[in-house]
């Protein structure tokens, strides 16, 4: 592998680029007219206009993609997360053009991407699911009909979606007539696929997600899990690794049944299994065949580049066998900076100033921005990550409040001080959390 085409942009773009610098591996950047002056295209090797701003004709455009790669003689394609990291569409072009796609086989994307799908393949692999329907669900008779089986609240859910687009919760029969369409509409905008499916709704599940990682000589592991509960409105705003709520015996159940639902489709390359846990039960909700904007937490504590290791992947090269024994170091803590209001959540584009990004022991950022750079109105709110280690929690935590507090990101408002409202919440430092953490509290 000589020469990686990154299609993506932001942080994790330029977080592959350095994997790829350290590796010996020349990089291409790709960019829209709305990204040209990006920090991506300034660390890659070669840069590369691809489009107008809009994702549909630039980021999300597979022709001009392939151009890109065909011009600058690029023989792999990193998908990075979002855009077209779990389109088998896309694997399979590249696979048609003699370039390799650094993730799953279009076969693995197909068969876990889709959550009905997912579904399917977690029954056989005997991994526990909630009550919901068994595929589909096209009508509201049907609808109303699971629904009074299983019981309100229930979830709707896009079936190629992700991201909490599509997602409906509904408590009521009469909300359910409505909501489903307007679910299907949702889905078929954003995902182009309107179809949905339903489960059971849980009020204040944890939400755990297993890292896996899978060679392409049958050779798959689990690499901890994370706690990713904070969110708001689907969306999630700190995680952290490992989960402070599991005891061992947890631990170990849960990351046997993302490595068995992984192992009953051959998997290939990184990807997770995500989970919902409430009252010591754990329930699988969906696979992203892709990696994970939280990986950082799980190079933290596990001492691995996750990148670097889907790379070898990707050229044929084995597992180290002792990845099966490894265990977490530590404490992460990773803080999704967004450019928004702090309050509303209101997206905050615009001209950044100034800048300071914190350092010190046990910190690290992720980030796509400077003094000088304008954020785009057109992408993802998301501008950088901090990520703390410690030797426990506390010490993560601690360091996450220093880290926040010395960050300066002047010209445009960013969440910092509503991360920071939530480490001095007092449940949140004892770890009392849920997936409803950020509704139920006051902060």
């Amino acid at each position: 592998m000589r020469k990686i085409l990154i299609a993506n942009r932001g942080e994790i773009a330029v977080r592959i680029i350095r994997a790829c610098q350290e590796m010996g591996i020349q990089t291409v950047a790709v960019h829209s007219v709305a990204d040209k002056d990006s920090l991506h295209t300034k660390l890659a090797d070669e840069s590369v206009c691809i489009g107008p701003g809009p994702s549909l004709q630039s980021y999300l455009h597979i022709p001009a993609l392939m151009c890109a790669a065909e011009v600058t003689g690029a023989d792999a394609i990193h998908p990075g997360y979002g855009f077209l990291a779990e389109s088998s569409e896309f694997a399979e072009v590249c696979a048609q053009y003699n370039i390799c796609f650094i993730g799953p086989k279009p076969e693995h994307i197909l068969a876990l991407g889709d959550k009905i799908r997912a579904r399917g393949h977690a029954i056989a692999a005997k991994v526990p699911l909630l009550p919901g329907s068994p595929g589909g669900v096209q009508t509201q008779e049907e609808a109303l009909k699971i629904a009074k089986k299983i019981g309100y609240p229930v979830i709707i859910k896009a079936s190629g979606g992700g991201g909490g687009r599509g997602m409906k919760i509904v408590h009521s029969a009469e909300a359910l007539k409505s909501q489903l369409q307007i679910a299907q509409t949702e889905a078929q905008a954003c995902f182009g696929n309107p179809e949905c499916f339903m489960e059971k709704y849980l009020t204040q599940p944890r939400h755990i997600e297993v890292q896996i990682i899978a060679d392409t000589h049958g050779n798959c592991y689990a690499l901890g899990e994370r706690d990713c509960s904070i969110q708001r409105r689907h969306q999630k705003l700190v995680e952290e690794s490992p989960c402070a709520a599991l005891t061992p015996a947890e631990r170990k159940l849960v990351q046997e049944k993302a490595v068995a639902l992984a192992k009953s489709v051959n998997y290939q390359s990184l990807g997770t299994a995500e989970f919902l846990y409430e009252k010591g039960e754990f329930y699988f909700m969906e696979m992203n065949t892709r990696v994970q904007v939280e990986h950082p937490v799980t190079e933290e504590v596990m001492g691995l580049d996750l990148i670097k290791e889907q790379i070898r992947i990707a050229m044929g090269e084995k597992l180290n066998p002792a990845l099966a024994s490894r265990i977490a170091n530590g404490h992460s803590i990773e803080c999704r900076v967004n450019a928004e209001d702090p309050v509303t959540f209101a997206p905050w584009p615009g001209l950044i100033t100034d800048y300071h990004q914190p350092g010190g022991p046990g910190v690290r950022v992720d980030s796509m921005i400077y003094a000088g750079y304008r954020v785009p109105s057109l992408y993802d709110s998301m501008i950088a990550k901090v990520i703390t280690h410690g030797a426990d929690r506390m010490e993560a935590l601690v360091r996450m409040r220093r880290a926040l507090k010395e960050m300066r990101v002047e010209g445009i408002r960013t969440n910092i001080p509503f991360h920071l409202r939530l480490l001095d919440h007092p449940k949140f430092i004892e770890g009392d959390i849920s997936t409803a953490f950020l509704q139920e509290e006051t902060l």
